[in-house]
């Protein structure tokens, strides 16, 4: 039986693809199972809306910048962890952080800073070992390996 995705990783642009890798390398060396879309929250709502229906993802990671919206429409529509990744495409990336860290009270979206994927797929697999102990054991053999 396959594993199940755990991780979604949604990009809002093809343009996008460098930092989405980032976050892909840190899931893939933790052996987190994920997968990848490019759908954006303002050319193409109703696609965003139609995979998060579908998606049984347990942790989305979204990659926005400019307006940034794309983490704050995800965690409008879903009642998963959602990590923003802000993206440094204008003012040093200040509009797209600030764009997800002010979200409205009831509609949360943690945020790493800009352009940092990778530590969003660590974040994400933190969530994901809450449940999995041998991902926990990744993690703290990947911390060791700093010290």
């Amino acid at each position: 039986m396959e594993n199940p995705v755990k991780v979604a990783i949604v990009a809002g642009s093809k343009s996008d693809q460098a930092i989405v890798d980032e976050a892909v390398k840190a899931l893939t060396d933790l052996g987190v199972s994920h997968e990848v879309q490019f759908l954006s929250a303002h050319r193409n709502p109703e696609g965003l809306r139609k995979f998060l229906a579908g998606s049984r993802a347990e942790v989305y990671i979204a990659i926005a910048g400019l307006a940034a919206h794309l983490p704050g429409v995800i965690a409008s529509q879903s009642l998963k962890p959602v990590i923003g990744v802000p993206v440094n495409s204008k003012l040093d990336g200040l509009d797209s952080l600030l764009s997800i860290v002010q979200m409205p009270p009831g509609v949360p979206v943690a945020c790493v800073g800009v352009d940092n994927a990778r530590n969003a797929g660590i974040l994400a697999a933190e969530i994901i070992a809450l449940g999995d102990p041998q991902v926990k054991e990744r993690i703290d053999k990947m911390r060791q390996s700093w010290r």
